[in-house]
């Protein structure tokens, strides 16, 4: 009989959301973002630019093709963030996320956060951290969202 392992539930979803982030059209990196409910994949996304623009990494996205600083001008950038596509490609397609957790590769900024929020999502979970503000620990606290950070064991 042979052994093998199998990966936790944590595991397998982060481990899906990076298959799911080399989709991602930015110039900048590849994120992405799996909604999860009752263990089970209901929706994911991944960072670029908006349905029908061309894609960032075709040029679409001008800031993302300059040289700003990471970090800096996002206002100026048009790609929409893993956790807002994977949130708006939900409601695209009527899929409700009440009370599902997010997997994120990336730990989500302040705008990501009060759509999580707002869209009734109770847990994230995030790997890398980037920008992860107090100010947005502080919001999904309030709002009573767990969030925390995925340590991938080392083999």
């Amino acid at each position: 009989m042979s052994k093998f392992e199998r990966p936790d539930w944590d595991t397998y979803f982060m481990d899906i959301a990076h298959v799911v982030a080399r989709r991602g059209n930015c110039l900048r990196r590849q994120v992405a973002a799996v909604i999860v409910k009752d263990k089970r994949i209901i929706c994911t996304g991944y960072n670029g630019t908006p349905r029908g623009i061309t894609n960032c990494c075709d040029g679409g996205c001008p800031r993302c093709a300059g040289d700003a600083p990471s970090g800096a001008d996002l206002g100026e950038c048009i790609c929409a963030h893993a956790e807002e596509n994977a949130i708006t490609q939900a409601a695209y397609h009527g899929i409700a996320i009440q009370g599902a957790t997010i997997y994120s590769t990336l730990s989500p900024c302040l705008l990501c956060a009060k759509m999580i929020i707002n869209s009734g999502i109770i847990c994230v979970v995030y790997e890398d951290e980037y920008q992860f503000k107090n100010q947005t620990k502080a919001l999904f606290a309030e709002a009573g969202v767990e969030c925390r950070q995925y340590v991938r064991q080392k083999k």
